[in-house]
């Protein structure tokens, strides 16, 4: 069966600040990170030790968990429209913020403020949602995700990191440094798990379109009726520059004329671009422009 790592045993030990290895421990912040949280956590003695495991970030996983490999995947309730976050959730969303944010610090240069901000939709996306196996990363019938705002790529690494493919806390710690598996932008040849190369502008939304679209050709082509052997999600996650760029508008405008209804796109809108406040330039309602291709758009306050 499909088996997710475990997310965390964090803190090396209280204080320390030190990281251990992927299949070891690892570490919710590191000493030097609790002046440079960027006001998502107040200042703390010491680092806390916990003790997370998929199980506790998802109490339904065992009843959701699907066949891989040549197998049919069995039909698995649904996790969408989950009201609660637990203080477990809470957790994970912050180690998810700071290790990324630990990163760019670690590296001086980078962008932190985007992972810091993605981190609750990308967790619950990872943790809750998302069907993959980290042991085959190119297990033909896992979930895509698609970080089409490529410059928030620590986010990604944090959470391949987390979610147990093959990318070492030594290798979070080798940040936009040459060679590195952690790239300044995502590279699909060049990192496990990561699934196309992103980094200019809309380019990742627009991939993401074609990735619906060639899923759906291939589940009209292989399955029947009762046995979807094919039925795998594309989810994006974008920001405002993303949604400004042509190219995005097109390929949305045919996902909307298609129907892909497994593509599922999350906005982050925090109106903020590198020149100042979205309004300088961008003002269009961008909901009800994917309305009117087609979209069903829903706004999530706080998300």
């Amino acid at each position: 069966q499909l088996r997710h790592r475990r997310w965390a045993e964090l803190a090396e030990q209280p204080g320390s600040g030190t990281l251990g290895s992927r299949r070891g421990k690892m570490p919710i912040f590191s000493n030097q990170l609790f002046d440079y949280n960027f006001g998502y956590l107040p200042p703390a003695a010491q680092t806390t030790t916990f003790n997370i495991t998929y199980d506790d970030l998802r109490p339904a996983a065992a009843s959701a968990k699907r066949q891989h490999g040549g197998e049919a995947r069995a039909s698995a309730p649904s996790k969408r429209g989950r009201a609660s976050t637990t203080p477990v959730d809470v957790t994970a969303i912050n180690t998810i913020r700071l290790l990324s944010a630990d990163m760019v610090q670690a590296a001086n240069s980078g962008h932190p403020g985007a992972p810091m901000g993605c981190a609750p939709m990308a967790h619950a996306l990872w943790a809750h949602i998302m069907t993959y196996n980290p042991e085959n990363p190119k297990w033909i019938n896992r979930d895509r995700f698609v970080l089409s705002n490529g410059h928030a790529c620590a986010l990604l690494y944090s959470l391949l990191h987390l979610a147990g493919f093959d990318l070492s806390l030594d290798d979070l710690k080798s940040f936009r440094s040459l060679g590195s598996k952690c790239p300044g932008h995502p590279e699909n040849f060049h990192t496990p798990g990561v699934e196309v190369t992103t980094g200019p502008l809309g380019q990742g939304l627009s991939m993401a379109v074609g990735m619906a679209l060639a899923s759906a050709q291939a589940g009209a082509t292989y399955n029947k009726d009762g046995f979807d052997l094919l039925n795998s999600h594309v989810f994006v996650i974008c920001g405002d520059g993303c949604l400004q760029e042509g190219v995005t508008s097109e390929a949305s405008s045919l996902a909307g004329h298609l129907g892909l209804g497994r593509l599922i796109v999350m906005w982050d809108d925090n109106k903020v671009t590198i020149d100042g406040s979205t309004d300088l330039s961008f003002t269009e309602d961008v909901l009800a422009r994917y309305a009117s291709y087609g979209w069903d758009t829903l706004h999530v306050p706080n998300g």
